[in-house]
């Protein structure tokens, strides 16, 4: 079957841009070989392929043999990195040290170690203008080895400077992994329990960032253990649903970047990811202006060379950009003009497919499925929504629930009552192996199952009531969640009132506007 997620050479020569291409023909071709004119055969076959299949790969190429096929990918792979490492970005910091290094290494080995100190010094002015903590650690590391084995009498207090220097690169370095370690814990708390739904969860999620966190944030002075510092307190924040302290530390995770802005070109990623924090902090806030300015200059920043230049950076921008415009949509009721994205948002999920994990897919569907929701197209809700519940994946329980929710709701828009017995079963089934519910959801889950069998025509009071109950927690900050994965107030609203779900939140947009 063919496999195109699994497969690491495919992945790679599928990631590759036409003068990357181009440059591993000119590269392999300087050594033509008959293995070497084996593998381009091979590199071209795997080129034109859409989906990985080694028994399609073999039937038409018969001069590869299947005894021979695991040792030429191996061999490939090696090549395309290599000729990928010789094309020059001097933009990337990394490359450049790396090179530099090579070249003290090298003449060290000639026996030109003050020609190689020499280089090491470049190396340390440069890696710590960049904020290369690891860079700097290693060139000291060098330096005391050259040192340590030929004396230059050039400095007199040489020796107690390299042991001051080398001791305040461990400290940093030590606190840089503290922090990110503390960052990756609370990755990996929100994963096994989610976001903290009553006081004891939140207790215990403060608990445990202070307890890790201990002393540390005071010792915070270099860019890296600022960074983990912040995205730490983001973490916490977002886990416990404090949204205000969630935007707090998002700006001032942005501001970072801002104020050493050549360390946006270094570390892309994190300030990608810094400001999809801040977009969605508004977003939870309902700040729209806000938001809506941040999108503005997020969206000037994914056009521009560090991120159009770079296959990872353009998936990341598309991903974090298009939830935000969504987002934008949400917040204005204005879901009839947010569906003019589907298209575009379609063709990039088939484009990017194979740097996109399941779980961001889904999330995608979901938020589409509301936007058709919103705006009365309930068939096509039914069509996303069903892809996410059809889709045999180990996605988080809480999204799974919402879709399935939002999934009864629309069919009961639809009328499609000789079903909807069925569905309320499978969503009681599942919402009943749910731990930990909380209280809108408990709300919801008592209404479903005590009231959807009661008749279109009798229905209104039952939803009156509900509406009445859920607007008693719309503040608590332990269930905004539940308000922003399904805005279930607003549709109640929208069937008490008898208007389209989008005309609600038009309304409310508006009169938020007014009263700014």
């Amino acid at each position: 079957m063919p496999n195109r997620h699994t497969d690491a050479l495919f992945q790679l020569i599928k990631s590759l841009e036409k003068s990357e291409k181009r440059n591993f023909k000119l590269y392999i071709t300087r050594n033509s070989g008959s293995e070497e004119l084996k593998i381009v055969q091979l590199f071209d076959a795997l080129d034109k392929m859409d989906e990985y299949d080694e028994a399609l790969l073999l039937k038409k190429n018969e001069s590869i043999k299947k005894q021979q096929l695991s040792n030429m990918k191996a061999h490939l792979y090696k090549q395309v990195l290599s000729s990928l490492r010789l094309i020059n970005d001097e933009r990337n910091i990394d490359i450049t040290l790396h090179e530099q290094m090579d070249h003290a290494r090298i003449l060290y080995n000639k026996g030109l170690y003050l020609q190689s100190l020499k280089i090491l010094d470049k190396i340390k002015e440069l890696a710590r203008a960049r904020n290369q903590l690891t860079y700097l650690q290693q060139v000291l590391f060098f330096e005391k080895n050259i040192e340590s084995l030929y004396i230059t009498r050039s400095i007199q207090t040489r020796a107690e400077e390299l042991s001051i220097e080398t001791d305040d690169v461990n400290e940093s370095l030590s606190l840089v992994s503290q922090l990110s370690n503390l960052s990756l814990q609370l990755y990996s708390w929100y994963i096994r329990h989610g976001h903290s739904r009553n006081e004891k969860e939140d207790a215990q999620m403060q608990y445990f960032f202070k307890d890790r966190l201990g002393n540390s944030a005071h010792k915070c002075k270099g860019f890296y253990e600022k960074l983990y510092l912040n995205q730490g307190h983001c973490w916490s924040a977002f886990i416990r649903q404090d949204f205000l302290h969630y935007y707090k530390y998002a700006q001032k995770w942005v501001n970072l970047f801002e104020d050493e802005p050549y360390m946006i070109e270094i570390e892309t990623g994190h300030y990608i990811k810094a400001v999809h924090n801040l977009m969605g902090a508004h977003f939870n806030l309902a700040n729209h202006q806000k938001l809506k300015e941040a999108l503005e200059k997020f969206e000037l920043f994914c056009n521009s060379d560090i991120v159009q230049e770079n296959m990872n950076n353009r998936v990341q921008c598309f991903v974090y950009r298009t939830i935000s415009q969504l987002n934008k949509h949400f917040l204005e009721g204005s879901f009839s003009e947010g569906l003019e994205l589907v298209p575009e948002i379609e063709a990039k999920l088939e484009e990017y497919g194979l740097y996109l994990d399941r779980h961001r897919i889904l999330i995608f569907y979901y938020k589409i499925a509301c936007m058709y929701f919103g705006s009365g197209d309930f068939e096509k809700a039914v069509d996303y929504l069903n892809k996410i519940i059809n889709w045999k994946v180990d996605l988080r329980t809480d999204l799974q629930c919402y879709a399935r929710l939002l999934h009864l709701i629309t069919h009961y828009e639809l009328g499609n009552e000789d079903i909807l017995d069925h569905l309320i079963k499978s969503v009681y089934r599942f919402m009943a192996k749910m731990q930990n519910l909380s209280v809108v959801e408990e709300e919801i889950f008592k209404f479903l199952r005590n009231s959807f069998h009661v008749s279109v025509k009798n229905i209104k009071p039952e939803l009156e009531k509900l509406l009445i109950k859920l607007k008693k927690h719309k503040n608590n900050h332990f269930e905004k969640r539940a308000f922003l994965y399904l805005d279930i107030i607003s549709w109640l609203e929208s069937k008490i009132d008898n208007i389209p779900v989008q005309e609600v939140l038009k309304r409310k947009f508006a009169s938020k506007r007014n009263l700014s």
